[in-house]
């Protein structure tokens, strides 16, 4: 099995990991309750999706 032969410099690491990083979720607003929401998701806080009620919610939440 090959081994590296010397070691690889501070700098050729930090560009290898320079897209070892997490990114923060986007997020958009229900049209009808004005909450956060990921995209091309039912919205949690009221469970509607394109206008129209696709999942219950219990409102005492």
């Amino acid at each position: 099995m090959p081994n590296p032969k010397r070691r690889h410099s501070k700098a050729r690491t930090g560009k290898r990991r320079a897209h070892d990083f997490l990114t923060a979720q986007s997020l958009s607003e229900c049209p009808s309750c004005h909450e956060k929401k990921m995209p091309h998701r039912a919205c949690p806080k009221c469970g509607t999706y394109k206008g129209r009620e696709v999942v219950a919610v219990e409102k005492g939440r």
